[in-house]
């Protein structure tokens, strides 16, 4: 049974030295890792290069990425030669939302360098929106259960959780973790029709996983 995480900051380059990025450790995959391991999983982790958490346990295979498309190609690429086997994916990579499409000096005048001018008193970035590798993630890995994370800043922890449905939905995923200051302390596990069941601690939340990708793949045999 092999099991697919995606963890860590994703970034967005701004030029060939600089780059956009997210606050992710990483840590959430290694202890998922070390978790399905346990239960007869071979983890494949697909680590953001940015993590600062860097254990890779015991029987995971480590590759690693820069940005979300580093990470969309090898998605596909394990598509296109194990998805038969890959029965769990968890994608708790913290993604970046958009991309830099162009930089703008003072003037206005587009800047192609290699490494921007630091001295400039003003820059400005153009940013359009990144393709989302969720909802794919149905379309690649038809036969695999499927979860998404929801990081929530802002708003009751009611409107949070509501966030969090839709995107079960829209994504087309079997399970949505919810986490963030608008939620609180801890995690929320949320799946269809079903009311969240919360994990105060990463490694709790590993564990209800693990065990609940063991619980599918075994009943799906």
């Amino acid at each position: 049974m092999l099991a697919v995480i995606t963890t860590g900051p994703a970034s967005a380059p701004i030029d060939e030295v600089r780059r956009m990025t997210n606050f992710a450790t990483g840590e959430i995959g290694a202890l998922l890792a070390e978790a399905l391991a346990a239960r007869g999983f071979q983890p494949i982790l697909l680590r953001a290069h940015g993590a600062t958490h860097t254990q890779v346990p015991s029987g995971a295979l480590l590759h690693e990425f820069t940005t979300n498309q580093d990470l969309a190609v090898a998605l596909q690429n394990l598509a296109e030669t194990r998805a038969a086997g890959i029965r769990a994916i968890f994608h708790a990579a913290a993604l970046t939302d958009y991309t830099v499409t162009a930089v703008q000096g003072p003037d206005g005048c587009l800047l192609d360098s290699p490494k921007i001018p630091g001295h400039l008193p003003r820059l400005h970035l153009v940013l359009e929106p990144s393709a989302k590798i969720l909802p794919l993630l149905r379309e690649w890995f038809p036969q695999a259960w499927i979860v998404g994370w929801k990081y929530e800043l802002t708003g009751s922890g009611e409107e949070a959780a509501d966030m969090a449905r839709a995107q079960l939905t829209q994504s087309h995923c079997d399970a949505t973790v919810l986490n963030g200051p608008a939620y609180g302390p801890g995690f929320a596990l949320l799946e269809d029709k079903q009311p969240p069941s919360h994990y105060p601690t990463k490694r709790e939340l590993a564990q209800i996983l693990a065990s609940r990708a063991e619980a599918f793949a075994k009943s799906d045999k």
